[in-house]
């Protein structure tokens, strides 16, 4: 695990003082005001362009989860992306008849106020629970259906789907071409054979990878994926510069995460008040860092001069209260 310094101030949260009784009138205000992520000319010409500007990019694991906002709602990313531009990372689920929804567990139990197997729960019951945050508090909002929040979206943000087991493939994009999204997701894939699937199923899609040699991008691209459609997951221990630098020369996009638990270097972060080490690993080379800290995250970038910046590569900024 990465040593820390410290010593540094901590950078304040922004508009952490939104209430949890927020309804989904919440939602719609939230999408007319804050940040915008909308590509100019498709993924690979905007993280090409990112990495033109110097800058790096998060994404909220399971949504930016934070007290009194659960994982993988709707909610939570609208709050997130009214005051930080943010890749949206969600877990999609299918309920017992069919309904993809966000929910990362096999098990209702942990993050709503139900329980049992999500696969064994049909959505008509699914869509009467609340939400629970990761402080088991019991939060207004309900679970979301995935053709909502692909729709919330469009022209606001991209979606990182990682797909859970109780969901197929073919469903979910399905739905994506449906809503002529493919050019505005990234699908995630944990082993090559994986990611040869998603290629086929849905070509003008881009695909997060696990990568840890350049040896393994080179299996990649023989099984017959471009490497202008993956994006390097290269692990949440050590960055590895040398690695990042590989990527980046054959146009893969590098994704390093911070997250991961109580074990983690978000965790480790925060306790030491070093939010300037996000800054330093995106000068590493690292071109999107996956963080349950989007907030200071971001933060920290701009600080170094590596954030993203309103009229940078397609990214917008509206104030509140704005016509």
């Amino acid at each position: 695990m990465l040593r820390l310094r410290s010593g540094v101030a901590f950078l304040a949260l922004l508009g952490c003082g939104e209430s949890v009784t927020d309804t989904p009138t919440h939602i719609e205000n939230t999408t007319q005001n804050g940040w915008t992520i909308s590509p100019i000319g498709g993924l690979n010409r905007f993280f090409e362009c990112l990495e033109d500007e110097g800058v790096a990019l998060v994404s909220a694991h399971r949504g930016g989860a934070y007290p009194g906002y659960p994982e993988n709602a709707l909610e939570s990313m609208a709050a997130v992306m009214s005051d930080t531009p943010a890749i949206m990372e969600v877990d999609v689920a299918t309920s017992s008849d069919g309904v993809l929804y966000l929910m990362h567990d096999d098990t209702l139990d942990r993050t709503t106020t139900g329980s049992g197997d999500v696969s064994d729960v049909a959505w008509r019951e699914v869509r009467k629970l609340r939400l629970e945050d990761k402080n088991n508090k019991k939060t207004s909002f309900t679970p979301t259906r995935f053709d909502k929040a692909l729709a919330w979206a469009h022209s606001r943000t991209i979606l990182q789907i990682d797909f859970k087991r109780s969901t197929r493939y073919e469903d979910v994009i399905d739905e994506i071409y449906r809503q002529g999204a493919e050019d505005r997701v990234i699908l995630i894939a944990y082993s090559i054979g994986a990611a040869k699937k998603l290629h086929r199923l849905a070509p003008d899609a881009m695909i997060s990878l696990s990568l840890d040699t350049q040896s393994a991008l080179n299996k990649a691209v023989a099984a017959g994926i471009p490497d202008n459609r993956i994006l390097g997951f290269t692990g949440n221990e050590d960055p590895r510069p040398r690695l990042f630098s590989i990527l980046n020369g054959r146009n893969v996009e590098v994704i390093f995460g911070t997250l991961g638990g109580r074990q983690s270097i978000d965790q480790d972060i925060a306790q030491s008040g070093y939010d300037a080490l996000y800054g330093e690993i995106a000068a590493q080379g690292a071109d999107i860092i996956a963080t349950d800290r989007p907030r200071e995250a971001h933060l920290a970038l701009a600080e170094a001069g590596r954030g993203i910046e309103d009229g940078d590569c397609g990214v917008s900024f509206t104030f509140a209260g704005a016509t």
